[in-house]
């Protein structure tokens, strides 16, 4: 588990792949500068390293930079993409969007599909976990933006 800490925690390599990744993740909006699979992948690598806490304290700094329409409609693809696959959304999967507005109800609603899906936001958002091409929703910028924003989010955390 704390291999990627260890490593972003210490020099080298990998630990500049992810300062540039963050960088490009800070300039402009959440979903430029990102491709599709490099968001999925690191997302994946990433949410598999760290404490549901720190899932939701880095989506919910990810969902601030969306603006609150943009929470909303994020919201509304995580409760569509959620009922199709059969994911148990709980108290989250009322159309209740003006909570949703809120960037901390969203990043409960994804810490609380982290745990009911398998893979979590990636499988839900990215299509499938595994190989092949992104698919899913990527193509959509506010799913890049999410899964892109909590691994640049909790990798930054990673480094400090």
């Amino acid at each position: 588990m704390s291999n990627l800490m260890e490593t972003l925690g210490g020099g080298g390599g990998r630990r500049q792949e992810y300062e540039d990744f963050v960088q490009r993740f800070d300039r402009g909006a959440p979903w430029e500068g990102i491709e599709d699979d490099e968001a999925k992948s690191r997302y994946e690598e990433v949410s598999s390293q760290i404490s549901d806490d720190d899932y939701e304290l880095s989506a919910r700094e990810a969902f601030e930079r969306l603006d609150p329409q943009q929470r909303k409609e994020m919201a509304q693809m995580l409760r569509q993409q959620g009922r199709q696959r059969q994911v148990d959304l709980g108290e989250f999967d009322r159309d209740d969007d003006e909570r949703m507005a809120d960037p901390q109800q969203l990043a409960r609603m994804t810490r609380h599909v982290r745990k009911q899906q398998p893979g979590g936001l990636g499988a839900l958002l990215g299509g499938g976990g595994g190989g092949g091409g992104a698919g899913g929703m990527l193509g959509n910028p506010l799913a890049k933006a999410a899964l892109g924003g909590i691994a640049a989010m909790a990798a930054k955390r990673m480094m400090r």
